[in-house]
């Protein structure tokens, strides 16, 4: 890849600043922890760090909730420390991507203090204000994602201001075009740093519906998936009028504009919506996102036919996009877990890593997958995320995977000197990396061989993608560049299997052997439980 398309086919690797490394002894991450790890981060074989938000916050969503876009919270350090890590993350030759919340600020944040004041200030605008029913009621039916309605009233303007997340989280006006342009200009500040890429948090609600419509209802049996528990009220509804508006497609044309000033920077969005895929399709033809990616492969469902349905969905609709794929992230329970139950092997660990690397595009890994990390317990006393806090015990929320990284097996597994924020579990610390380190056969380890073998696979990195029959929980496919195609085989079960190898296919040898491989010969196979085998073969044309 040049330079200028370092992001496709890319290995990012997601940092929760908060949860990295505690270097001021105040039991919360901070910048400086991330610029002492990231020889760490070089050694596992990805291209890109993403850090998680760390500008100034009251800290309600632990960063998302914005008060200030252009200074660094003092929780996390400075902006010279940030700066720093710019300098060093790049010598290390990482690519430096870093959040961005256009949709919604903090409460705290100076736009909305003025906005809240009165209808004629010169930020009256700035926010989704609209009037009550003449019973005193809400404007509209819609629900925020964290429980509840999606409106609360102020009475200092006497009217209802928008809240598609926390109600501490208003909803910026995005029909206004000083809002955009203050977005883009917030944006154009962190490209004057240097950055090379904006992870763009839920970037498909900047708009809304400008005759603030019902949203209709859903049916109970299609209240599932899209990473929204059955039982929230937000899966109640069909979510057509409160994101995903087609105005939000000229406004990403502008964002991209931006973004070309400065050659090699890119743009991926999270994309929450009704049809995400066909969402992510959109937001990356022509010259919108460079990628985008969504919550089909962090959900419950861990499935042959679920991974290529999804794949081959998002492939029929896109034309010039570029999809970007993540099974693990700070907003869901950890995928070890998730998909492999209360006691998931190491082997799972490293087929799942495999698996999502080598299907097309580029992938995100969230910080401990590389140490097989499963979801944290902790009690309803030790939990901070609000989302939990409503919704227990149904729905724990997200500190299951956001405790603190386990760098060592000492009681505050060399994280921190001082309490950390969240409790680090014992199963955590058995799996630090000063434990994994020097064993060959660790996760660690094998994260590692791996990254470094995907580098050299231009057809893992770049090459086509078409799915092979194979029955359950097998999925078999073949990427392919032009003189090479490389077929993956993965065995999603426990148990070994043996399958053949279609007759449209001669294999011709193994491309990556490990200690989880299985074997191929001829005319078969042969896969162990939690696997997945590489093989070079030649597509046989038949008359």
């Amino acid at each position: 890849m040049s330079d200028s398309t370092w992001w496709r086919g890319a290995v990012i690797y997601q940092i929760y600043p908060r949860s990295f490394l505690d270097t001021d002894g105040d039991g919360v991450g901070d910048l400086p922890g991330i610029i002492e790890r990231l020889d760490y981060v070089a050694s596992l074989g990805v291209d890109a760090i993403w850090i998680s938000p760390f500008f100034k916050s009251p800290m309600a969503d632990f960063g998302y909730d914005i008060a200030d876009y252009r200074q660094v919270d003092p929780l996390f350090g400075n902006m010279a420390d940030f700066e720093r890590l710019l300098v060093k993350a790049h010598s290390f030759g990482l690519k430096v991507m870093i959040d961005q919340v256009p949709s919604h600020t903090s409460i705290a944040h100076e736009w909305f203090r003025e906005s809240r004041e009165n209808k004629t200030n010169a930020k009256a605008d700035w926010y989704v204000w609209a009037d009550a029913k003449d019973d005193g009621t809400p404007p509209n039916n819609w629900m925020s994602i964290f429980g509840g309605v999606a409106w609360r009233w102020e009475p200092r303007r006497q009217q209802y201001y928008l809240h598609n997340f926390l109600a501490s989280q208003p909803d910026l006006n995005f029909h206004n075009p000083q809002v955009q342009a203050a977005a883009l200009d917030n944006l154009r500040f962190w490209l004057d740093k240097g950055v090379d890429a904006f992870r763009l948090d839920a970037i498909n609600f900047c708009f809304h519906d400008r005759q603030l419509r019902d949203n209709p209802a859903k049916p109970e049996s299609e209240r599932v998936g899209r990473g929204f528990s059955p039982d929230n009220p937000y899966a109640f509804q069909y979510h057509y009028y409160n994101n995903t508006q087609p105005e939000n497609l000229a406004f990403l044309e502008e964002l991209r504009a931006l973004v070309e000033l400065y050659p090699g920077t890119a743009t991926l969005g999270e994309i929450s919506a009704e049809d995400s895929l066909t969402a992510m399709a959109d937001y990356t033809s022509g010259k919108r996102l460079h990628m985008a990616y969504s919550f089909e492969l962090l959900g419950d469902d861990f499935s042959a036919a679920h991974i290529r349905r999804t794949v081959e969905a998002l492939e029929s609709r896109l034309t010039d996009g570029w999809p970007c794929w993540a099974i693990s992230n700070h907003d869901v329970k950890r995928v070890l877990t998730r998909w492999g139950g209360e006691t998931p092997t190491p082997r799972l660990a490293r087929m799942l890593t495999a698996l999502v690397a080598s299907l097309r595009g580029t992938v995100c890994i969230y910080q401990g997958e590389e140490l097989g990390l499963p979801e944290a317990e902790l009690r309803f006393d030790q939990l901070r995320d609000p989302y939990g806090i409503a919704f227990w015990p149904n729905f724990k929320g997200r500190d299951g995977c956001r405790t603190p990284m386990p760098w060592s097996e000492l009681d505050g597994a060399g994280f921190s000197s001082a309490a950390p924020w969240l409790p680090i579990p014992t199963c955590h610390r058995v799996l630090a990396v000063s434990r994994q380190q020097a064993d060959p056969d660790s996760v660690l380890s094998g994260f590692r061989n791996f990254m470094q073998w995907r580098k050299t696979q231009d057809a893992l990195r770049s090459g086509t993608i078409r799915f092979l029959e194979a029955p359950e929980p097998l999925l078999v496919f073949l990427r392919k560049t032009p003189g090479r195609t490389l077929l993956v085989a993965a065995n999603l079960g426990a148990d070994a299997a043996v399958i053949p190898v279609p007759a449209s296919l001669a294999l011709r040898q193994v491309a990556c052997p490990g200690p989880d491989n299985g074997t191929v010969d001829a005319t078969s196979l042969c896969l162990p439980g939690h696997s997945v085998i590489y093989a070079d073969v030649t597509e046989i044309a038949h008359a």
